[in-house]
């Protein structure tokens, strides 16, 4: 078991154990777990929310995009960052709230370009208001910082065939590992299926930018892990649905 900082692009302890590629002819699965770490920072009102915002931990703003997401939860969620569930039910602001939710992480290059939109939609609608919301005492927005562990499932993959056999299989936790969260430690943004898949020769190139297009973040993990299924079905020709 590692533990990863989230700020971190490159994974702690030993990063060579948590690696999905063990070397070019084989796929380490790994799973993982998002720790949830208190800031001890909180946000009564929009002002307070964008002072912190400037110099809070890239980790904390990590968290409230793709926290959720490994959340379980009973029902969709109603927003798929806290920025924006924050603005609407505790500042009561339906604009800004809508306005955080467009914001996709994915379209940016780091988590510090993520940190300057937000700041920039928040700065926008501070410019349009004549009084600024304040939150309740006990609706506060605070920021936790999160830190990934690392687990080994101990299975391998020696042929591309074998990972679109073991991808409907992968648990959900899994497929955020290696297709999420890759993208955030890869220079490359790029996805661990698609780094590893690269190294098999060009057949396999189309099925790596049908990978790169899918855009994870407005999916919950149960429909991301499905779409994999399907593009790694239609490109081997399987019926793994």
């Amino acid at each position: 078991m590692d533990i990863a900082d989230t700020e971190s692009p490159v994974l702690e302890n030993n990063a060579a154990s948590t690696a999905p590629v063990e070397d070019a002819g084989i796929f380490a699965v790994k799973d993982c777990a998002l720790i949830a770490l208190a800031t001890g920072r909180r946000a009564q009102n929009l002002r307070e929310l964008r002072e912190i915002l400037f110099t809070i931990d890239t980790g904390s703003i990590y968290y409230h995009f793709w926290g959720g997401l490994l959340q379980p939860r009973f029902e969709e969620r109603e927003y798929n960052n806290d920025f924006a569930a924050w603005a609407r039910h505790a500042l009561h602001d339906n604009v800004l709230a809508e306005r955080m939710a467009v914001i996709d992480p994915v379209e940016h290059g780091d988590l510090q370009a993520l940190r300057q939109e937000l700041i920039d939609v928040i700065e926008a609608r501070l410019d349009e208001m004549e009084h600024v919301p304040w939150a309740r005492l006990d609706q506060q927005f605070e920021f936790i910082k999160s830190q990934i562990v690392v687990f080994d499932t101990h299975k391998r993959v020696t042929s591309p065939e074998d990972l679109a056999l073991l991808v409907p299989a992968l648990s959900t936790s899994s497929i955020f590992y290696h297709f999420i969260d890759a993208r955030r430690r890869s220079p490359q943004h790029m996805d661990d299926f698609s780094a590893w898949l690269s190294n098999w020769g060009e057949e396999h190139a189309a099925l790596c930018e049908r990978l790169d297009a899918v855009d994870p973040y407005f999916l919950p993990l149960t429909d991301l892990r499905r779409q994999l299924v399907s593009l790694f079905a239609y490109h081997y020709g399987m019926a793994l649905l």
